[in-house]
C-alpha cells in the first residue's frame, strides 16, 4: 500500500482561471476577504515577485504594470471546486481522506514499478475533469507522501514524484532542509540545527532517545514515518492552518435529512474544536454531501458555503451555518454515503 498526497497548485487562483479561460496567460492574484492582503497567486504572479501575504497597496504598481487580474476571495466558488476535485479523486482510489480545501491523501495498492504512471493518471484526470492542476507525491507513509509532493512541486517538470526505491537515497534527502518536513515547525527546526541536524537524511538517522527527549513521542513518530514506518493513521493528521475539514463516510447509507443534520452538527463541533486549538476563527463554512460513486444507484453530490457575518470559532455559530448550507443542498430520494464540513477563510 502507498500513500499519495494530491495537492492543488495555487488553488484559489486556479479556480478563478477555470471560471474565466481568458485568464489562462494572465497573472492572477486573490485577496483576503477585506481585500487587504494577497492570499493566493498563480505561477505567473509569483514570477513577478508578488509575495504571499503582501499588502495589496504595496503591490498596486506591479499589478498595474503587468496587467495582473485581481479577485476578492470567493469561498463559495472554492468550496464547490474543492468538492469536484475530491469527487474526482474518489474515482482514482478506494480510500480518500480530504485533508484540506486543496489537499487529499489517497491510499492506493499499486506496484512500485507502476506508481509513476498511476500518479500521472491521477494528475491528468483531475485536470481533465475539473481544470485544476495538481501535484502528486507518493510514499510509504503520509509524511513521506507529503515530502514527495514538496519535491514534485519544486523539483520536477511533471509534478509527480515517488519517494521510494532508488529515489529514497542520501544524495536526494540530504539536500532537503528539515523545515520542509511535515510536523517540523520553526522552533524544532532551529533546535535540530543547533544539534547538527540540518537535513532530512540526518533527521532519519538521528538517535531515537534524543528525538524523544527533545521532540516528545510526536517527534519520534515523525522520524519513524520518514524511515517508512507508518505511524499516522488514516484520518489522524494534524489540522492544516488554511482550512479544516471534518468528515466521515457512513457505515450504512443515510436518507433522512435529520440524520444528515445530526452528523453535520457533530462534525461541525469537531471542526470548531480543531479551529480553537490552533487559535483561529473561520469566515466561511462549507458543507458537502455525496452518495456512493461505486454503487449502481442514483448519484448525487453537492456542496454549499455560508459566509459568516463575522469570523467566529464559536461552535453554535458554525453549526447554524452548517445547517443552513445543508438545507440548501439536501435532496430527497438519495442514499447518502458521506457528509463533511470544511472551514475556510481562517484568521488568527
Amino acid at each position: 500500500m502507498w500513500y499519495a498526497l494530491v495537492d492543488c497548485n495555487n488553488f484559489y487562483a486556479s479556480c478563478e482561471k477555470v471560471c474565466n479561460p481568458a485568464l489562462a496567460k494572465r497573472p492572477v492574484v486573490v485577496l483576503s476577504n477585506n481585500d487587504g492582503n494577497v492570499i493566493a497567486r498563480c505561477a505567473l504572479a509569483k514570477a513577478l515577485g508578488i509575495a504571499m501575504g503582501a499588502p495589496f497597496h504595496q503591490c498596486k504598481e506591479i499589478i498595474a504594470r503587468h496587467n495582473v487580474a485581481v479577485f476578492s476571495s470567493n469561498y463559495a466558488l472554492y468550496g464547490d471546486m474543492s468538492r469536484r476535485v475530491m469527487e474526482t479523486l474518489a474515482t482514482c482510489a478506494p480510500y480518500v481522506e480530504v485533508y484540506s480545501i486543496d489537499e487529499a491523501f489517497l491510499l492506493c495498492d499499486v506496484p512500485l514499478a507502476e506508481a509513476t504512471d498511476y500518479a500521472l493518471q491521477v494528475k491528468r484526470r483531475v485536470m481533465q475533469w475539473t481544470g485544476i492542476p495538481v501535484s502528486v507525491g507518493m510514499g510509504a507513509t503520509k509524511t513521506l507522501a507529503k515530502l514527495a509532493n514538496h519535491i514534485a512541486k519544486k523539483r520536477t517538470q511533471s509534478g509527480v514524484f515517488i519517494l521510494a526505491g532508488d529515489s529514497y537515497c542520501q544524495s536526494l534527502l540530504e539536500t532537503i532542509d528539515i523545515a520542509e518536513v511535515w510536523g517540523i515547525g520553526s522552533r524544532y527546526a532551529r533546535m535540530l540545527r543547533q544539534h547538527g541536524i540540518c537535513n532530512v537524511w540526518q533527521l532519519i538517522h538521528a538517535d531515537d532517545s534524543f528525538i524523544k527527549k527533545t521532540m516528545t513521542l510526536i517527534g519520534l513518530r515523525t522520524v519513524y514515518e520518514l524511515r517508512g514506518i507508518p505511524c499516522i493513521q488514516w484520518e489522524d493528521a494534524p489540522p492544516p492552518k488554511k482550512a479544516i475539514v471534518s468528515s466521515r463516510s457512513f457505515g450504512s447509507p443515510v436518507t433522512e435529512h435529520r440524520h444528515l443534520e445530526e452528523a453535520a452538527a457533530h462534525y461541525s463541533a469537531i471542526a470548531a474544536s480543531k479551529l480553537r486549538r490552533q487559535q483561529g476563527a473561520t469566515g466561511a463554512v462549507t458543507v458537502f454531501v455525496s452518495t456512493n460513486p461505486f454503487k449502481d444507484e442514483p448519484q448525487y453530490s453537492s456542496s454549499a458555503t455560508v459566509v459568516l457575518d463575522m469570523h467566529s470559532a464559536y461552535t453554535p455559530d458554525i453549526i447554524a451555518a452548517a445547517h443552513t448550507a445543508l438545507w440548501s443542498i439536501y435532496r430527497q430520494g438519495y442514499r447518502y454515503k458521506k457528509v463533511g464540513i470544511m472551514l475556510t477563510d481562517i484568521v488568527p
